[in-house]
């Protein structure tokens, strides 16, 4: 997984990953946000899902200390991150001004 996130994160465009965990209640609101978010942004930016339980170490590499997590990347570089559920137009603004 970790060559894929990579790979993944190498992006020309930005991608929006949200770490999570499903005994998190806070990351159930989040994934709700995220569907919206990913309508109103279409194809540009990508929103991937990564569990910090079955990808520990990842989340690790990246400071993840809670959850939900989001970070927000292009081309490897990290643009964003921060904790707590996020509203679905601070995040749709968000990856606007990296599209």
């Amino acid at each position: 997984m970790s060559q894929k996130f990579q790979e993944l994160i190498e992006s020309e465009r930005p991608v929006l990953i949200d770490f999570f965990a499903t005994w998190c209640q806070p990351c159930k609101v989040q994934s709700s946000v995220l569907t919206t978010v990913k309508e109103k942004v279409g194809e540009g930016a990508r929103i991937v899902k990564i569990d910090v339980d079955q990808y520990p170490a990842i989340a690790s590499q990246y400071g993840v200390r809670g959850v939900p997590t989001l970070a927000v990347f292009k081309k490897g570089e990290l643009l964003y991150k921060e904790s707590g559920v996020h509203d679905v137009n601070r995040l749709t603004q968000l990856l606007e001004q990296y599209i």
